[in-house]
């Protein structure tokens, strides 16, 4: 598909749009039983998708891909602040807010809610790429003026969310840093040190947390307490394998009937291999890695490190997501609570999605 200079990139586009209409298909059938039971209204995940995801999303899209891509590294130092604000807010008694086990929300009036993590995905992304922007390779390599400034930063936003706690999107946020620090020129050694003290700094979390290690003793043995802790994941597979290669039918998921928990959030992918089959639930990833495809491109031909970094950031968080969501689904990873990104319901996290691809688009308008 053939661009001109100056106009953003539309097979980006076009792929966001189909994996956002199809999360909006899914979503309708997946949460019907869900919303007719809590809210009597079937429709009820869909209106709110709509109103507090997709149309604030699609508007901020539209104004971020206006805005030149340059604005948010002049302002670089605030965005950071403004990430450190928010996620201290969800402390704040009166704005706090808990879904499970996390309070990982603020909450105003009781009307509108906000997860300020998902915000702070994209705040400190334009942060990280600035300060590393600003610094040569060999700034970058230097353990003083690159690594130790590094850590100490990712390290105050990491212990906010584990404060929580939001484990799922605070490794989210480490792989995309991490992702972004390797590409701007940090030694290999540095970022497998780092992914190391990750894991050793993961285990430890699951040892301190009963609920986190009896999730990790599910993830290795699934069979074990079906009926209990292991419920989710054996329900997660039970939908999967019964869709076969060309699934169930759509709408016809037995699962999304009270027995898959979070079924319109974290476990919809579960549903789209019941209802659509193994053919559908491939292509589905295959749209993300398309997505890689087309991030990759654009940050190969960006304008300069700040607009390269920021893309890669992007392409990395999506995706990276995108993968843990689908990879606790088919047990091969834990589960995170994290959602599928443009698919899940969550207001919020489609809203900051969104916005996030306008700023790619912004930054294709330049492409060399």
């Amino acid at each position: 598909m053939s661009r001109s200079k100056g106009s953003i990139d539309v097979l980006l586009l076009v792929i966001v749009a189909v994996i956002v209409l199809f999360g909006l298909v899914m979503l309708l059938s997946a949460s019907a039983p869900s919303g007719y039971s809590q809210f009597a209204d079937s429709y009820y995940y869909v209106k709110h998708q709509m109103i507090f995801g997709l149309i604030p999303g699609i508007g901020a899209m539209v104004a971020f891909a206006r805005i030149p891509y340059t604005f948010w590294r002049k302002h670089a130092w605030n965005l950071l602040l403004l990430s450190i604000v928010l996620l201290v807010l969800v402390f704040i008694p009166g704005l706090s807010a808990g879904i499970g086990t996390a309070r990982s929300w603020i909450s105003v009036g009781g009307v509108f809610s906000l997860q300020p993590s998902e915000v702070v995905k994209l705040t400190f992304l334009f942060y990280l790429a600035a300060w590393l922007a600003q610094r040569d390779k060999h700034s970058v390599r230097d353990v003083q003026a690159g690594f130790l400034p590094f850590v100490f930063v990712l390290g105050t936003i990491m212990l906010l969310m584990i404060l929580q706690p939001d484990i799922g999107t605070m490794s989210i946020i480490a792989a995309m840093s991490l992702v972004v620090y390797f590409v701007a020129g940090a030694p290999i050694s540095y970022v497998l040190g780092l992914i190391a003290a990750g894991v050793a700094g993961l285990l430890a979390l699951i040892t301190a947390a009963p609920y986190r290690a009896a999730r990790f003793t599910t993830f290795l043995h699934p069979e074990l307490d079906p009926q209990g802790i292991g419920y989710h994941i054996n329900q997660a597979l039970l939908a999967i394998g019964s869709g076969g290669i060309f699934g169930v039918g759509y709408g016809h998921s037995r699962q999304k009937f009270q027995y898959l928990p979070e079924v319109a959030s974290d476990s919809i992918f579960a549903v789209i291999g019941e209802e659509m089959g193994f053919m559908v639930a491939a292509l589905t990833i295959g749209l993300f890695l398309l997505f890689l495809w087309r991030i990759l491109e654009i940050a190969k031909r960006s304008p300069d490190s700040f607009g390269k970094y920021v893309v890669v950031g992007v392409g990395a968080w999506i995706v990276i997501q995108a993968f843990v969501n689908i990879g606790s689904m088919v047990a091969l990873m834990p589960i995170t609570g994290v959602p599928l990104p443009f698919i899940s319901y969550g207001g919020t996290s489609l809203a900051i999605s969104l916005a996030a691809v306008g700023v790619v688009l912004n930054v294709s308008k330049s492409m060399k």
